[in-house]
């Protein structure tokens, strides 16, 4: 006689329904405690319940133990880091003349009166600040798109799969980069001389060199008289106006002379440190990436724009980050080379809180420039993070944002609805 069929069998806790007749409803049986897992100790607060969380064991330690790791680095960088800003964030606030301690009971608060001759009241710190400002904002303007640039191309010159003596060139492109900056500078300084090799080769094709730490001429004036002008006698719109204490011609005049001769100086001695950056990140884009576009029938200069220098943008915001905050610092160079000279044409902010302080002994002044010069560097920074941004990614983190802010208010659907 045949058996009816009992069908699959069925797996633990899964068994048949239990028929409670008395009741009238069908029952599944609970799972036994060892399929339900541990049980999780919880506690209540506010009608909710939280897990605790586990405590001691070597996961609780991690914490104490990283910051044991780090603190002979953090107990450094305070004290020779944190608490110079912070003495001389006060010094720039105070009356301190360099004499003791700036935080002796004869140290009285003065508030912005250091700021002022430098920013709103009309004088010679407020004249020398101005044309240290428009000095070094010339630098920048020609020092880091150069030395990018330059870097960017002994990058891809040194990268070349057809280039023999890789490693003589990167050495040789590298070694300014390692050398002293003093050393370079009064080599440049033979260099650059009225006898120098540049204006012995300029002699060799007929024109006559200047005396370059001597010149305090713009190059944007040089350029305006041979097209005709007259600079001498400037048009009175820009030789009348004046902002900051300097007249609208002296802020076109361009970088003196004597600054070429700096500019001309850092763009070759910074590209090889900026080279190699650009050369690690080269060698990690992927060369299936590189093939697939000429496989695509890309030219080169076509892989280069839309393949190579997009994956380069992060190498790239950190060179001219590096760039930007190294150039506003200037120091060294305008110390050894000119001193600010010739007429004050290659003064910078850096030299001039130097002098305001160590020579001048306006303790405040000098910190209050440096402290001016350090909101400079960061507003530029954060723009130039702005500009460099991706605007794809930009957009993806807004829209995560607008989602959270959204499913945190109740006020639309939250991931993972049912």
């Amino acid at each position: 006689m045949s058996q009816p069929n009992p069908g699959p069998a069925q797996g633990p806790g899964t068994g048949p329904a239990t028929d409670n007749s008395r009741a009238g409803t069908t029952q599944t049986p609970a799972a036994s405690p060892a399929l339900r897992g541990p049980r999780k100790d919880t506690a209540k607060a506010g009608g909710g319940s939280r897990t605790r969380a586990p405590r001691g064991g070597i996961r609780g330690r991690e914490g104490l133990a990283g910051w044991l790791f780090v603190s002979p680095v953090v107990a450094v960088l305070g004290l020779f880091l944190v608490v110079p800003i912070l003495m001389a964030l006060w010094v720039s606030v105070s009356d301190w003349n360099g004499q003791g301690s700036p935080f002796s009971s004869g140290v009285d608060f003065v508030g912005t009166d250091n700021y002022k001759p430098l920013v709103t009241e009309s004088g010679l710190a407020q004249s020398d600040f101005m044309m240290s400002m428009r000095n070094n904002a010339y630098y920048v303007f020609f020092v880091v798109p150069l030395q990018t640039a330059l870097a960017l191309g002994l990058a891809l010159l040194v990268n070349g799969k057809r280039l023999k003596g890789k490693g003589f060139f990167r050495t040789a492109y590298y070694f300014p980069a390692v050398t002293s900056s003093v050393a370079i500078s009064v080599v440049f300084l033979f260099i650059f001389s009225s006898s120098g090799v540049v204006n012995a080769l300029l002699e060799k094709i007929g024109v006559e060199g200047p005396a370059w730490f001597a010149d305090p001429r713009g190059i944007i004036h040089l350029a305006l008289g041979a097209l005709g002008m007259n600079t001498d006698a400037p048009p009175s719109a820009l030789a009348d106006t004046t902002i900051g204490g300097l007249s609208l011609w002296d802020w076109i005049s361009g970088p003196s002379v004597a600054m070429t001769a700096i500019i001309t100086l850092v763009v070759w001695t910074t590209a090889g440190t900026f080279m190699l950056m650009f050369l690690a990140a080269l060698q990690d884009i992927p060369l299936e990436v590189e093939e697939a576009a000429e496989i695509d029938g890309t030219g080169r200069w076509q892989r280069f724009r839309h393949v190579t220098l997009p994956m380069l943008k992060p190498t790239l915001f950190l060179v001219l980050t590096l760039g930007l905050i190294g150039t506003w610092q200037v120091f060294d160079q305008i110390y050894v080379m000119s001193q600010g000279e010739p007429g004050k044409t290659t003064l910078t902010p850096a030299f001039l809180s130097y002098q305001s302080s160590f020579i001048n002994n306006e303790w405040g002044q000098g910190s209050a420039i440096a402290f001016i010069l350090f909101a400079i560097i960061v507003a530029m920074t954060l723009l130039q993070r702005f500009v460099l941004r991706d605007k794809y990614e930009a957009r993806a983190k807004a829209a995560t944002r607008r989602a959270a802010k959204a499913a945190r208010s109740g006020s639309g659907p939250t991931v993972g609805a049912a």
